[in-house]
């Protein structure tokens, strides 16, 4: 069997969600700002286990939902989550849908997109008139991703993954503006850094290990070499976040949000 990619790291339902609150938050953030009053049709591309999808649920309770993910864990906890909705296993790089959305809606999952520029412009094409694309997206930028690179190119794992591994695939706002506008009448685009208080530097480690190092660690075959690559990184973050006087640690986080209208 063949290890797998970049493009296919493997998901754990039970991972992602211990920090279901911090990663639910933005999905609601963006839901808010959505100025659409009753779209008849919602798709949640990139669904994970749900969250986002019963978010959307909760603003639109009478919208047919379709919820996209690549990882049959993911959908095997969102349809134990309840939402009322249809789950879909495909691939959102290629998921082509019958008819057009009223909202084609992403919360953090086109950063795992290759050719962005393409795959935006096309997403789009699936949002029906006076419809709206929206989408958050982590930024990739801060101290946990320089000490995940510091780990990845250190001498004890050097050569072991591929160039560029540790880079999430974002861009500035006005990337995914330059795409959008001339096929939109209006685009709405802003940045919100949250700051997560939590207990120690490994609360760090566990959530990024929920997603960003998942590509990483599925390139390390046996538990053992996974735990020592954890250790590591573990350790650089510890390096790079400093306790408050009460022990705690925050965590700033900067994400950016998109929404374009039809």
């Amino acid at each position: 069997m063949s290890r797998p990619s970049r493009e296919s790291p493997t998901w754990d339902p039970t991972q992602y969600l211990k920090f279901e609150e911090e990663r639910t938050l933005p999905c609601r953030d963006l839901v808010a700002r959505i100025g659409l009053q009753s779209p008849a049709s919602i798709v949640d591309l990139g669904c994970g286990p749900g969250n986002s999808t019963s978010v959307l649920a909760g603003r639109w309770p009478t919208a047919r939902l379709v919820g996209v993910d690549n990882s049959e864990k993911m959908l095997e906890s969102a349809r134990a989550a309840g939402v009322s909705a249809e789950w879909v296993l495909a691939d959102m790089s290629e998921w082509v849908p019958e008819q057009a959305f009223d909202l084609v809606f992403s919360n953090a999952a086109l950063q795992w997109l290759v050719n962005q520029e393409h795959q935006v412009s096309r997403l789009f094409m699936s949002v029906s008139r006076n419809g709206a694309f929206a989408f958050q997206i982590p930024s990739g930028e801060g101290d946990w991703t320089k000490a995940l690179r510091e780990v990845a190119e250190s001498s004890s794992w050097r050569g072991r993954f591929p160039e560029n591994l540790v880079d999430l695939r974002t861009h500035g706002l006005e990337f995914y503006y330059d795409i959008l506008s001339p096929m939109s009448s209006r685009v709405d685009m802003w940045e919100t850094e949250y700051v997560h208080v939590f207990p120690s530097t490994q609360s760090i480690v566990e959530w990024t290990s929920g997603t960003a190092v998942r590509p990483i660690l599925d390139l390390l075959p046996a538990e053992q070499e996974r735990e020592s690559f954890l250790a590591d990184y573990a350790a650089a973050v510890g390096r790079s976040y400093r306790s408050r006087p009460d022990g705690k640690v925050l965590f700033p986080f900067l994400r950016r949000f998109l929404v374009a209208y039809r």
